[in-house]
């Protein structure tokens, strides 16, 4: 046999070298709006108080052991508002699977849910995930985005009554340009409370009062504890929505009345107060 076929054997393994490990990756992120769904497109948008459901596969990971093999991976997730501020706690977990021969190329999936807080900012929010390859003592991360449309208020650094306007009726959308009714109407108001302090664990308590005068500053109507609220969460509160109702009596003399709603902040012992006027026509 000649000398030159017994090389090309020797030259093929030379030419063809094993590929090397790839790296510990996370991959095929996926976000949808219901359990195992389509992946929401770029454009698209969550709501306050919606719940994200997120997953993703880990590639690149080493197995451990001969004839039989497993893996060992560590994982956590983290979501922040776009303030940088946790939306909920961090989430954690770990894959500890043994693998068969025909597993050689199964991609390991986690699954999780991340709610967006009811009174989240509208705004670019943030999933941080972390993985760890506990058999090769490797790590990956990676970040995907998601947009959240929610409701603007604008804050403040003292307790404050944002938005304050009057509606003809409950579900009415938008405020009269002027606030003007007739004895026996019903008188929809509606308000947000800003500016108040929290406590340990996010924790708020607001409440508000009514009072109406006459026209000669008399009080004609007064309940100094109408509604309130208070509540704690893990993502910090920035803004309670109120609102309240007055039924005008039939023999209402026409005139301008004032409408002064008071709130107060218990946690952080503040009190603000607002008047507006309203005109009864006849």
């Amino acid at each position: 046999m000649p000398v030159c076929a017994l090389l090309f054997p020797l030259l093929g393994a030379l030419a063809y070298p094993a590929a090397p490990p790839k790296p510990l990756a996370i991959q095929n992120v996926a976000l949808s709006q219901y359990d195992d769904g389509p992946p929401v497109a770029a454009s698209s948008y969550f709501v306050p108080g919606e719940t994200v459901f997120l997953s993703f596969q880990v590639a690149g990971y080493k197995p451990e052991g001969q004839d039989e093999q497993s893996i060992r991976l560590l994982w956590k997730v983290n979501a922040a508002d776009p303030a940088g501020r946790p939306v909920v706690a961090e989430t954690e977990g770990k894959v500890a699977s043994a693998l068969a021969q025909e597993d050689k190329n199964w991609l390991p999936k986690v699954r999780q849910t991340i709610q967006v807080p009811p009174f989240a900012p509208s705004g670019v929010y943030k999933i941080s995930l972390w993985v760890k390859d506990e058999v090769a003592a490797t790590e990956a991360r990676k970040e995907v985005e998601f947009q959240v449309r929610g409701r603007m208020v604008e804050p403040a650094a003292t307790l404050t009554l944002r938005n304050f306007h009057f509606y003809r009726g409950e579900e009415d959308k938008e405020p009269l340009a002027v606030a003007a009714y007739r004895p026996g109407d019903a008188v929809w108001i509606r308000f947000d409370i800003v500016g108040f302090r929290l406590g340990p664990a996010n924790a708020f308590n607001v409440s508000y009062g009514v009072a109406v005068l006459r026209p000669n500053g008399e009080t004609m109507f007064q309940q100094p504890e109408a509604a309130g609220e208070h509540d704690q969460s893990f993502y910090p509160r920035a803004y309670v929505p109120a609102g309240l109702s007055l039924n005008l009596t039939r023999d209402l003399a026409p005139g301008e009345y004032a409408i002064v709603v008071t709130a107060r902040d218990k946690v952080g012992n503040q009190t603000q107060e607002v008047r507006q006027a309203i005109a009864v026509e006849k």
